[in-house]
C-alpha cells in the first residue's frame, strides 16, 4: 500500500469535510507514523516540540475517528486507513506514479525505518562513477565543481551508504584565516573518534592515524577545501601539513576512502589523487525534486529555470523555498515575476544575492537575521542552537522571533537538522559581506560572544569547552583583544570539581592546539595587568606539559613580575571590595607561579632551588587567604627533602600535612588535590612507608580514572611500580611500567616519560636484566637531554654505573 496515495486520500477527505487541507505538520505526522516513526523523531525532523506533535496528532486521530466511525490511533492508523482507502476505490485516481513517490518499505515495528531522501535526486550516475573509481583502488577522490552543485550532499550520502566502520568529516572554514590546523584535526580524530590520547608530535599522531586506517574500514570527507589552496591549486604555506595528512590518506596500504570537495582543482604532484568533475543536475532531477516539495510543475517554466541556473542543486533548493513561501507553491507565478531578473543569472553567488535582495524587500526582519548569522563560524561548533539565533533578534518582538526564523528556513537560506542551524558556505559568504557592509559588525559579534559565554555554565564535555571558546573568536574579529583574553580566563566549574579558567580546563582536556593558537594571537595585544599575568601563568603550564620547561619558567617569571607591579600600584591599605579582591588575586598569582616553578625545578632535578621556592610559598601563604598553596607547597617540600635524603625533615612535613589534606579538604575537593596526593604517595615511597604510599596511590588512581587525568594516572602507576620493585614483585612492576609509559607517550608528557624510562631501567637492573636496563637508561638520558635537564642526566648516569 502506497503511503502518498493514502495521504492524498485523507487530504481530500479533510478538504471535503472541513473546507481546509491538511497542514504541513499533519501531513508529516501521517507520513512518518505510516513509516513507523515515533513522536520524538517526528518532532526532531519537523523542528518543533514532541508535545506539540502529540497534541496535533491527537486532534487528527479524533477527527478521523469521527469521520470513519472507528477509533483511529497512532498504533492502528496504518491498517485502518489502508482498509478504508481500498474500500473507497480511488487508488487509480491518486496513484503513486502520478505523484512520483516510491512506495515505502513494509512496516516492521522492531526495525528502524529508513528515511526517504527526498532532497537527494539525480545522482545515480555520479554514485556509479564513484563506485567505479573506488573499485579501481582509488584512496582519495576530489569531487570538483562550482558552488552549489551538491558536492557535499553527494559525498555525505555516498559515504553513509557504504560499509564503513566510521565516517569522519572535516568541514574547512570558509575564510582562510579560520582554517583549523592539520595538527588539530588529527588530534581530534584520534582522541574523539578512535579513543586515543594524542601526542604533541604531529608525526607521531600521523603514524597512529595511519595504523587505524590500515586496520579499519574508514570513510573520510574533507569538505570545502578551496580556502586552503593558492592560485595554483597547491596548499597554502601556512597549511602545508595538510599535504602530510593527505599523503597518509592516499597511501596504498590504507583501507580507507577519502572524498574531498572543492571548487578548485587540487594540484599537489606528490599526492596520488583522482578528480571527478561533478556535472549539474538534469532537468528530470529538478522536476522530481519540485514534485517532492508539492510544487505545481509547469514544464515550460521548469525548462527555463533549469537553463537559467545551470541545473545548480543549491539554486534548485533556494528557488523551491521562494516558490513555497511567497507564491503558494505556484512555479509559473514565481517565474512570471522574476524571469527578467534571473533568466541570465547562472552563477550561484548572483542567485543568492538576488534571493537575499528579495528577502530584504519582503521581510526586513528576516533579512537582518540572515546577515547577522554570518558572524558565526560553523566550524568547531558546526551547528548553532535556536537560542543563538534568538540572541541576534534583539530588535524583534518576542512574539515574532520564531516567525522570523521560519522565514529563513522556508526560503532555504538557512540549513536545519536535529535542532541545529547553519549557513551553507556560499550563502554564509553573502551574509558576511552584507554584515561587514552594515553598521552592525561590532554589535552582532558582541551579541554572539555574549551568547556563547552565557550559554555554557559549566565545562563537562569537550563540546562545552569548544562552545565556550567560540566567544573568543567573535572578540578577535572586532579586535577586542582584552575581551578575547577574558574568554580564555573566565572561570567555570568543570568535571573535576574545580573552578578554573577556560584555558586551564582546555589543556586538562587535551585541547592544546586551539589554546596555544588563541594565546599566541592575543597576548601581544593585551594590556590589562590581570589578564596578561594570568595568560602567562596558563601559558607556562602549557609549555611544561609539552616539555619546554625553561620556556615555562620564563612565562611564570613574567607572571610574577606583572603581579608584583600590579601589587605595587594598589593602596597599601585597600578599602573597597574591588581593591581587596585585586590584592587577593595578584598575591594568588605570585604564589601560584612560585609553586609552579618549584614543580618545574623538580623535573629539572634542581632540588635545592625547588626547596627554596616551596619554602617561599609557605612563608607567603601560611595562615592567609592563600593557605591552600601553602599546603600544596608543604607536600612538594616533603618530596624534595625525601629526595635530598633528609628523612626526618620530610617525615615531619608529610605527617603535618597528611590529615589536613586528606580529612578536611579531600572529601570536598578530591579532583583539586589529585596531583598532590600522588606526590604524597611518592614521598612515602622514598621514606620506605609502602603501606601509606600504596594507600595514597590507590586514592590518586581512583581520582585520576574518574576525572580522566591521564598524566596523574601514569605518574601513579609509575609510583606503584616502584613499590612492587622494592618488594620484588617484578611481573606486576613491569606491567605498571608498561601501562604508564604507554599513557605518557600518548599525551607527549616528556618529563614524566623520561622518569618512567628511568624507573623501568632500575627495575630491570634489580632483575639483573643488564641489556634492558641500559636500553631504558639511555632512552631516559636522551629525553632529559632534549629537555635541557643536565642534573637529571647526571642522576641517571650515576644509577646506570651502579
Amino acid at each position: 500500500m502506497d503511503a502518498e496515495a493514502v495521504l492524498a486520500w485523507v487530504d481530500t477527505l479533510v478538504l471535503t469535510k472541513t473546507g481546509q487541507r491538511l497542514s504541513d505538520l499533519q501531513k508529516t505526522i501521517l507520513h512518518k507514523v505510516w513509516q513507523g516513526h515515533k513522536y520524538f523523531e517526528i518532532a526532531a525532523d519537523y523542528g518543533c516540540t514532541e508535545g506539540h506533535v502529540k497534541d496535533v496528532g491527537s486532534d487528527l486521530w479524533k477527527f478521523l475517528s469521527q469521520q470513519l466511525g472507528e477509533k483511529i490511533t497512532k498504533t492502528n492508523c496504518r491498517a485502518a486507513l489502508a482498509r478504508y482507502f481500498q474500500a473507497a476505490s480511488i487508488t487509480s485516481q491518486i496513484s503513486c506514479t502520478q505523484l512520483h513517490f516510491s512506495a515505502p518499505p513494509p512496516f516492521h515495528p522492531d526495525v528502524a525505518p529508513t528515511p526517504e531522501l527526498t532532497n537527494f535526486v539525480g545522482r545515480t550516475t555520479a554514485i556509479a562513477h564513484l563506485n567505479r573509481l573506488a573499485s579501481q583502488g582509488a584512496k582519495a577522490i576530489v569531487i570538483q565543481g562550482e558552488g552549489g552543485l551538491g558536492k557535499t550532499t553527494l559525498a555525505q550520502q555516498y559515504l553513509q551508504t557504504q560499509e564503513f566502520e566510521i565516517v569522519l568529516e572535516l568541514l574547512m572554514a570558509k575564510e582562510t584565516q579560520n582554517i583549523t590546523s592539520a595538527e588539530r584535526v588529527v588530534e581530534e580524530w584520534l582522541q574523539h573518534d578512535f579513543g586515543q590520547e594524542p601526542s604533541v608530535e604531529f608525526g607521531v599522531n600521523l603514524g597512529r592515524l595511519k595504523r587505524q586506517l590500515q586496520t579499519r574500514r574508514i570513510g573520510l570527507l574533507i569538505d570545502n577545501l578551496e580556502p586552503a589552496l593558492d592560485l595554483q591549486g597547491r596548499l597554502l604555506a601556512a597549511h602545508r601539513n595538510y599535504v602530510e595528512l593527505l599523503r597518509i590518506l592516499t597511501d596504498g596500504r590504507v583501507r580507507s576512502l577519502t572524498l574531498i570537495t572543492s571548487r578548485d582543482r587540487l594540484c599537489e604532484s606528490s599526492l596520488s589523487l583522482l578528480h571527478y568533475r561533478l556535472p549539474s543536475l538534469e532537468q528530470e532531477a529538478w522536476e522530481q525534486f519540485f514534485r517532492h516539495q508539492n510544487i505545481a510543475i509547469n514544464e515550460s517554466v521548469l525548462q527555463k529555470m533549469h537553463r537559467a541556473y545551470g541545473g545548480n542543486a543549491k539554486a534548485m533548493g533556494i528557488l523551491c523555498g521562494a516558490i513555497q513561501e511567497d507564491f503558494a507553491h505556484d512555479m509559473a507565478a514565481y517565474w512570471q515575476e522574476n524571469d527578467g531578473d534571473l533568466l541570465v543569472t547562472t552563477d550561484l553567488k548572483d542567485l543568492v544575492a538576488s534571493q537575499v535582495n528579495r528577502l530584504q524587500a519582503l521581510d526586513p526582519q528576516a533579512y537582518r537575521l540572515f546577515y547577522r548569522l554570518g558572524c558565526y563560524r560553523y566550524q568547531d561548533v558546526p551547528t548553532i542552537p535556536t537560542a543563538a539565533l534568538l540572541c541576534l533578534l534583539w530588535d524583534v518582538p518576542p512574539t515574532q522571533q520564531r516567525q522570523t526564523i521560519a522565514s529563513l528556513r522556508n526560503r532555504s537560506l538557512i540549513e536545519y537538522h536535529n535542532g541545529g542551524y547553519w549557513l551553507h558556505p556560499v550563502i554564509r559568504a553573502e551574509a558576511i559581506a552584507r554584515l561587514r557592509a552594515s553598521d552592525e559588525w561590532v554589535t552582532v559579534n558582541h551579541k554572539a560572544a555574549e551568547f556563547w559565554t552565557a550559554n555554557v555554565r559549566a565545562i563537562e564535555t569537550t563540546k562545552d569547552a569548544l562552545q565556550a571558546l567560540e566567544a573568543y573568536y567573535h572578540y578577535v574579529e572586532i579586535n577586542d583583544f582584552e575581551a578575547a583574553s577574558s574568554v580564555i580566563l573566565k572561570s567555570r566549574n568543570n568535571q573535576w570539581q574545580q573552578f578554573l579558567p577556560l584555558g586551564s580546563t582546555l589543556y586538562r582536556m587535551g585541547l592544546l592546539q586551539p589554546l596555544l593558537a588563541a594565546i599566541n594571537q592575543v597576548i601581544r595585544n593585551v594590556h590589562s595587568d590581570r589578564n596578561l599575568s594570568e595568560l602567562y601563568n596558563i601559558w607556562g603550564d602549557l609549555h611544561w606539559i609539552t616539555g619546554n620547561i625553561h620556556q615555562a619558567i620564563a612565562c611564570q617569571e613574567t607572571t610574577m613580575t606583572l603581579a608584583h607591579q600590579a601589587l605595587q600600584s594598589l593602596p597599601t591599605a585597600p578599602q573597597t571590595p574591588a581593591e581587596k579582591h585585586q590584592l587577593y588575586y595578584f598575591k594568588m598569582l605570585e604564589v601560584d607561579s612560585l609553586l609552579s616553578i618549584g614543580l618545574y625545578k623538580i623535573d629539572l632535578w634542581e632540588l635545592a632551588d625547588a626547596a627554596r621556592l616551596f619554602q617561599q610559598v609557605i612563608a607567603l601563604a601560611q595562615n592567609t587567604e592563600h593557605h591552600r598553596w601553602a599546603e600544596k607547597a608543604t607536600v612538594c617540600l616533603a618530596l624534595v627533602n625525601s629526595y635530598l635524603d633528609l628523612p626526618s625533615a620530610s617525615l615531619t612535613l608529610v605527617e603535618t600535612i597528611y590529615h589536613s589534606l586528606l580529612t578536611k579538604q579531600l572529601a570536598e575537593h578530591s579532583g583539586r588535590f589529585a596531583y598532590f596526593i600522588q606526590i604524597l604517595g611518592q614521598t612515602y615511597v622514598n621514606l620506605g612507608d609502602f603501606e601509606k604510599a600504596g594507600a595514597m596511590y590507590q586514592m590518586a588512581l581512583t581520582f585520576s580514572e574518574a576525572g580522566s587525568y591521564t598524566q596523574i594516572k601514569a605518574k601513579t602507576l609509575n609510583g606503584l611500580a616502584e613499590i612492587e620493585r622494592q618488594q620484588s614483585a617484578f611481573d606486576i612492576a613491569l606491567n605498571h611500567h608498561a601501562e604508564a609509559i604507554a599513557l605518557l607517550e600518548q599525551i607527549g608528557a616528556k618529563c614524566d616519560l623520561a622518569e618512567a624510562y628511568f624507573q623501568l631501567g632500575l627495575t630491570h637492573q634489580k632483575m639483573n636484566n643488564i641489556v634492558s636496563s641500559q636500553t631504558n637508561f639511555e632512552r631516559a638520558i636522551q629525553l632529559f637531554t632534549e629537555m635541557q635537564a643536565p642534573q637529571q642526566v647526571l642522576k641517571v648516569k650515576q644509577d646506570q654505573r651502579s
